[in-house]
């Protein structure tokens, strides 16, 4: 009933689903049990951060606009570049006096002082799969420039959604760490590394939510349950589960499905913890603010989860059936003018400035660390076709609440925004940060199935933006 990231065959605590099944013949306990033992994670917790650490941030939400968003033409405005590096698009003041964004993010523009924009992010990887596994993980890819890349070792390090549901301490009935909603696929339809638990298993991947996001209503098949099957046939079902686990009690490795469970009982159970996924139920008001596109219904779920409970929610702008093929999502090698103008900046200006506004007026935003990103920016000079080609030298990354002070660019690029030109930073120092808002010191430690210690970051916080 979960559809979760990625290949891997152990659950974290080295038991494989084979083995369950075997012992316990808990095929037979139907859509509860199947949720419970593919959403379990290890029991063991890390330690969160001491006193230095910032901690600031319950939650974090990450968009990622699939395909790479020129800087150009959003958070880094070149007026003063000839023509084919400034593009068409000029650049408009902000609420922060001496901060200027693209006249394409109006809306932006008037919540600037709450936003901290990276100017000088760099992989140096010009492949989407390969850099974008830099940037979700904070490991290089190996080798990079590897277009069409798949997960698998080497390049299997989890992705930060899972180190936070690895490190997170289990309980409640909803998952740690959500994606939605679809995962980041290559154009032959291979997945991208980098979005799964990678070397930690199955267990440890975030929940993936397929959900059909769309104007005519809202549907996620993982937390619906089966037709045939109500509330009175879900207890029937917890009551049957119960009594094997009496049964096996005295079996070690099969008495830890018990949280886990009891965790998807309680989300299918629970009509107040679903009803966080219910769209439906937002005021026309607010679902009007965050705007009619799927990336803004999807930006718009991802606050109810955080108010549920969910720490770390990704909202992927992915690659849907009416995409162009030579220009999809943020992917613009032709025209890139008109379809910054007409597709993708209007509703990303849109869902982002009321996400910010929304979370602001709730009292929510200086727990709430919300990062925009995604996996390069594009290159200085528009092409022939009025496009621009992958860039991973420099490009933008924006940052805000969590800790995380507002009004304030951090970094720059050079006159033609092709590379750094002070403050650089790497896919591993914005993790770092991440996790340090979130209250977990980057030189934390968590353990893989075979009993190696790995950091969960192996980058500097950025000390200056906190």
């Amino acid at each position: 009933m979960l559809h979760l990231l990625g290949p891997g065959v152990r659950l974290c605590d080295g038991m494989s689903r084979r083995e369950a099944m075997r012992i316990g013949g808990l095929g037979l306990l139907g859509a509860g049990l199947s949720l419970a033992d593919l959403s379990r994670a290890s029991a063991a917790d890390l330690p969160a951060a001491g006193a230095s650490s910032f901690g600031r941030a319950r939650s974090c939400i990450l968009l990622f606009l699939m395909g790479g968003p020129p800087q150009h033409s959003t958070w880094d405005p070149k007026p003063d570049a000839p023509a084919e590096v400034r593009g068409d698009f000029r650049p408009i003041a902000t609420a922060v006096p001496g901060i200027s964004i693209s006249e394409l993010l109006p809306r932006t523009a008037q919540v600037a002082d709450k936003v901290c924009i990276l100017r000088a992010v760099s992989t140096g990887d010009n492949a989407h799969s390969s850099s974008g596994y830099y940037m979700l993980t904070g490991r290089p890819h190996q080798p990079k420039n590897f277009e069409n890349a798949n997960p698998g070792a080497p390049n299997d390090a989890p992705s930060m959604g899972a180190v936070v549901r690895r490190i997170g301490k289990p309980g409640g009935a909803v998952p740690p760490a959500v994606t939605l909603p679809h995962r980041i696929f290559n154009t032959d339809g291979s997945v991208w590394p980098g979005q799964d638990a990678g070397f930690l298993g199955r267990a440890c991947d975030p929940w993936l939510l397929n959900a059909r996001l769309s104007g005519e209503g809202s549907t996620i098949q993982e937390i619906a349950l089966p037709a045939d099957i109500d509330q009175i046939r879900l207890g029937h079902r917890r009551e049957l589960l119960a009594s094997l686990q009496r049964r096996l009690d005295a079996l070690p490795s099969v008495g830890t499905f018990d949280a886990q469970e009891r965790q998807a009982f309680e989300l299918l159970g629970s009509s107040q913890t679903r009803r966080a996924f219910r769209l439906e139920d937002e005021p026309a008001a607010s679902r009007e603010r965050y705007g009619d596109s799927p990336f803004g219904r999807g930006v718009l779920l991802a606050r109810r989860l955080v108010e549920a409970g969910v720490r770390l929610v990704q909202v992927n702008w992915y690659r849907g059936p009416d995409e162009p093929p030579a220009n999809p999502c943020w992917d613009s090698h032709s025209q890139e003018s008109a379809r910054l103008r007409n597709v993708l900046v209007p509703p990303t200006d849109r869902a982002y400035s009321a996400l910010i506004e929304d979370l602001h007026r709730r009292g929510m935003l200086e727990e709430t660390l919300v990062v925009c990103m995604a996996e390069f920016g594009r290159s200085p000079r528009l092409d022939g076709n009025g496009g621009r080609n992958h860039w991973g030298s420099v490009f933008s990354v924006t940052l805000a609440g969590g800790g995380v002070r507002g009004g304030q660019v951090h970094g720059s690029s050079d006159r033609i925004g092709g590379y750094p030109s002070e403050g650089l930073v790497r896919p591993e120092d914005l993790s770092a940060t991440i996790f340090h808002c979130l209250g977990y010191s980057p030189e934390s430690e968590y353990h893989d199935p075979l009993g190696r210690p790995h950091p969960i970051s192996r980058g500097d916080v950025l000390h200056a933006i906190l």
